[in-house]
């Protein structure tokens, strides 16, 4: 039977990459975006193209409002495109960047991390928890800069260290059903993500991979397989824990 993924952000960076990758292992996904139609449609085609079958819904994980009815949705997707009511795999990957010194960061641009990246996860899980199959997986996307801090990151940081706090307690609370829950913390990785500095910044480029263990910047490929095979029968014993995937970045 084909396994199913609901992986947020889904459409472009590293929520296609985990996308395409789940689907080189035969699962299938429902990806989220919020505004690119065209970018989520060219990603369900290259999912498709893989063998998979794929459906992509609109998702602002800033709008807790909407995720009764983003439920709903995925309810009646699951139904119409794989027979099946529930789905086996949340990936909470959505985000967005906003940097800004302690002294400086606007309450609205610290309330649009906080909506996103920490009560947008909260929230969704717990409307999509009543879908996900007994045995099935969570992962949440949080940082290297929870773990090391860069100026100007204080806010982003601190929401993606809640998530990590909120990963341990979910996996406690979701392991009598069998779901293993886990953060993966990914380094400095070059996609179009916080307006594509780490990827077109050429200083910002070397000063990353000056500072890494393994000599460069990430790519998308350094993330997305890793977090499919994370989601394998060959990880099931796996829960509660903070996986860091930077390539050793300021170790």
């Amino acid at each position: 039977m084909e396994k199913i993924a609901i992986i947020t952000g889904g459409s472009r960076g590293l929520g296609r990459n985990t996308a395409v990758s789940l689907a080189r292992r035969g699962t299938g996904s429902i990806i989220t975006y919020r505004a690119n139609r065209t970018e989520a449609d060219a990603a369900v085609a290259e999912i498709q193209a893989l063998g998979a079958r794929a459906v992509a819904l609109p998702l602002d994980t800033g709008d807790s409002a909407s995720f009764p009815a983003f439920a709903a949705e995925a309810a009646r997707v699951l139904q119409a495109t794989w027979g099946r009511d529930r789905f086996d795999f949340l990936v909470n990957n959505a985000g967005h960047g906003a940097a800004g010194l302690i002294a400086e960061m606007s309450e609205a641009a610290f309330d649009s991390l906080y909506q996103v990246h920490f009560k947008g996860v909260f929230f969704l899980t717990q409307k999509l928890l009543p879908l996900i199959a007994d045995g099935g997986r969570i992962v949440n996307l949080s940082s290297g800069l929870a773990r090391f801090a860069m100026p100007g990151y204080a806010a982003y940081a601190s929401m993606k260290g809640a998530i990590e706090v909120f990963s341990r307690y979910l996996a406690k609370e979701a392991g009598a059903r069998g779901i293993a829950v886990n953060a993966v913390a990914p380094g400095a990785i070059e996609t179009d993500f916080g307006g594509g500095h780490v990827r077109d910044d050429a200083g910002l480029n070397k000063l990353v991979a000056s500072n890494t263990a393994m000599g460069r910047a990430g790519v998308p490929d350094d993330i997305g397989p890793m977090i499919a095979a994370l989601l394998g029968d060959e990880n099931r014993w796996l829960t509660a824990q903070r996986i860091e995937v930077s390539g050793g970045m300021f170790v």
